[in-house]
């Protein structure tokens, strides 16, 4: 004779559509998904100058730990980026970006970049060699285990934060030595 349950289960709710589900607190989330290992990229657009007689144009770069592949066909990538943030603001004014896969010799540079609030945005670039992006403009990293120059397909607004989609338009593995820069429980660190 089959096992039937006397009572049904208990109805299954979904959490309210605004703020954090019940029991979840802001360190609680962090911490969690401070577990989960993920690479280092550094995100670079070309600010355009304002006018064209006014001051020239600026590089703009920030560290980015929240990037994936998301198609091979068409070949597509996701960055996340703060709602708000400068290079949030300047990715929906002009679509063209790049990303520097960081290695673990480029803990340096993830952190400059990182910190930009103490950092004047004209020294960010100082003494870190790059190349500009034919495609896009942009800085691309010397020293990178990879580079890819992007062009957004689609923004998406995700809670404190905007998911933009790129198509890659160039792909280049420059001849960099050694392993993959990581960000794990709050601290950069390297394989093996």
């Amino acid at each position: 004779m089959p096992n039937i349950p006397s009572a049904a289960p208990p109805p299954i709710t979904a959490p309210p559509l605004d703020g954090h589900a019940e029991g979840v607190s802001n360190d609680e989330f962090r911490a969690a998904m401070s577990r989960l290992a993920s690479g280092v990229v550094l995100v670079t657009a070309f600010e355009p100058p304002l006018a064209a007689d006014g001051p020239k144009g600026e590089d703009v770069g920030m560290t980015a730990t929240a990037f994936l592949s998301v198609s091979l066909d068409p070949p597509l990538v996701l960055v996340s980026l703060r709602t708000g943030s400068r290079m949030d603001d300047l990715l929906d004014e002009q679509p063209l970006w790049a990303v520097s896969v960081l290695s673990e010799s480029q803990r340096h540079i993830a952190g400059r970049f990182a910190m930009k609030g103490r950092i004047s945005d004209r020294l960010l670039f100082e003494d870190i060699p790059y190349v500009r992006g034919e495609a896009t403009g942009a800085p691309l990293v010397g020293g990178a285990l990879a580079t890819l120059e992007c062009r957004t397909e689609k923004s998406v607004v995700a809670g404190d934060h905007t998911l933009v989609i790129g198509r890659v338009l160039t792909a280049s593995l420059p001849s960099a030595e050694g392993g993959p820069l990581m960000y794990f429980r709050g601290r950069y660190r390297q394989l093996g």
